[in-house]
């Protein structure tokens, strides 16, 4: 770990600052989990020991609980399952993901102590829980955790206070990370990862974290001087500043007095009114759209959650003839409706208007996110794939170009959807050559092909908030 060391954070306690310059996409340090588990409600769709997310999967004959792709992962997990398999077997059911995960750290660290790597700069003993900063409500399941863990830990196990088992339940409750399946596009479980959990918080970050082949890699976003402390954001940036104050406050327990915070960057540019030939909506009327728009939003997801994405389409476009006259595209209510809209409308093939929303939303995302942030590359990787789907092969390319870019920075050169973009960006290359000789053939041979092989449905919408997950992850 020479790129970097340990320093006191003004303010924010111990931290982790660069001994080295670093540029954009290089790659800071890389981490393997200390303990990671798969999600419950997963728990039957995805690899225990790959967390590769796989139709159809063999279950441990043992404790009928832990899936494996094939015998080949099965042995490579078992290392970590053996004795979670006999603690299963003998409470009689697996317990939720916290109680796992703490089970699996306790057992690695009984066998390996407290350091299990030449590279783990802290211990899990030298990281704050936050116990005593817990809500009354967060407190209760809190103390059901501990008590399920009681019963659930074995007694042939070694035996820990019940201070010992707080803190590591206090320590993964607000420093999980987000495991994501082999492409990176699923949250699939959590893991702790001890170094990642010196990485200071910053609403704008010269860092972003990406899960690479079972490890997680911290990255940076642009120049980074030495000496100059690495930071990542825990939230998402689309929020206004007030709320992700109040997110970090609620999950991780500080007050944010970054600039962007302090100063509200951009939060004029989340709730602007649209600007037409230099006349501006009154502030009554954006208030009067935003406000709207938030009920709509609300009315939306429960739809979704029903499968009824033709009434989310209906609702969308009223909501959009409505308030896009009036709100920017910067507005962050507009936006999630587009990337809704645009994913509901994919999902339905109708590609046309599911690539005219996915581009408005990157256009709005150009102007409030950093121009290597992962949300930004994702956005434009989508409307990407949503123009080559309808045929605008120009656009097409032009936007899967500008997603490959951001994610070489962000996921680098080998991790899959990386991978995935220069495959899709040399296809879309060859097409635009095709279509610029002659339009006609082009569109003709694809037609052709499309008749051949139909597009096959894509996956079924996500809720309006999961556009953008952060990946420090915090049990609800």
């Amino acid at each position: 770990m020479e790129n970097m060391a340990i320093f006191d954070s003004p303010g924010k306690g111990r931290g982790l600052k660069a001994t080295k310059e670093f540029w954009a996409g290089d790659v800071i340090f890389s981490e393997p989990s200390l303990a990671a588990v798969v999600f419950d409600s997963l728990a039957e769709r995805i690899c225990h020991s790959c967390f590769r997310s796989q139709p159809k999967l063999q279950r441990c004959g043992q404790c009928k609980f832990a899936h494996y792709c094939d015998r080949t992962c099965q042995r490579a997990g078992w290392a970590e399952h053996k004795q979670e398999c006999s603690a299963i077997k003998a409470f009689g059911k697996a317990p939720n993901e916290s109680i796992r995960l703490v089970a699996r750290l306790l057992w690695r660290l009984d066998k390996e102590g407290s350091v299990v790597s030449d590279m783990q700069l802290t211990t899990l003993d030298e990281l704050e829980d936050h116990i005593q900063d817990m809500e009354e409500d967060d407190l209760k399941d809190f103390k059901v955790d501990i008590h399920n863990f009681v019963d659930y830990w074995p007694r042939s196990s070694k035996q820990h206070r019940i201070e010992e088992v707080s803190h590591i339940f206090g320590v993964v409750n607000c420093n999980g990370f987000t495991v994501s399946d082999q492409r990176g596009l699923q949250a699939v479980g959590v893991g702790l990862f001890p170094n990642l959990c010196l990485v200071n918080h910053d609403c704008w970050p010269n860092c972003t974290v990406i899960l690479n082949h079972g490890k997680i890699e911290l990255r940076s976003l642009g120049k980074i001087e030495e000496g100059e402390e690495l930071t990542v954001s825990y939230v998402d940036y689309l929020n206004l500043s007030e709320e992700r104050q109040r997110l970090l406050k609620t999950q991780y327990f500080f007050d944010c007095t970054c600039e962007h915070c302090r100063d509200k960057i951009k939060d004029d540019l989340k709730l602007a009114g649209r600007e037409v030939d230099g006349v501006k909506p009154s502030p009554e009327q954006v208030k009067e759209a935003t406000d709207y728009l938030f009920e709509m939003l609300e009315k939306i997801e429960k739809a979704r959650i029903r499968a009824d994405y033709h009434e989310v389409v209906k609702i969308c476009r009223d909501s959009i003839t409505k308030t896009e006259p009036v709100l920017a595209d910067t507005h962050i209510y507009l936006l999630r409706l587009w990337s809704t809209l645009s994913e509901v409308q994919a999902y339905l093939q109708y590609f046309e208007d599911a690539a005219e929303y996915a581009r408005k939303m990157v256009d709005g995302y150009v102007k409030l996110y950093h121009p290597n942030n992962a949300a930004l590359g994702m956005a434009a990787m989508r409307a990407g794939v949503n123009h080559w789907q309808a045929g605008l092969i120009e656009i097409g390319h032009a936007m899967v170009c500008k997603a490959y870019a951001i994610l070489m920075v962000s996921h680098g050169p080998t991790h899959p959807i990386t991978k995935d973009l220069e495959a899709m960006r040399m296809q879309t290359e060859m097409e635009l050559r095709m279509f610029k000789q002659n339009e006609y053939v082009y569109h003709s041979m694809r037609d052709a092909a499309l008749k051949n092989k139909p597009m096959t449905m894509l996956h079924e919408p996500k809720g309006v908030e999961e556009g953008i997950k952060n990946l420090f992850h915090r049990k609800k």
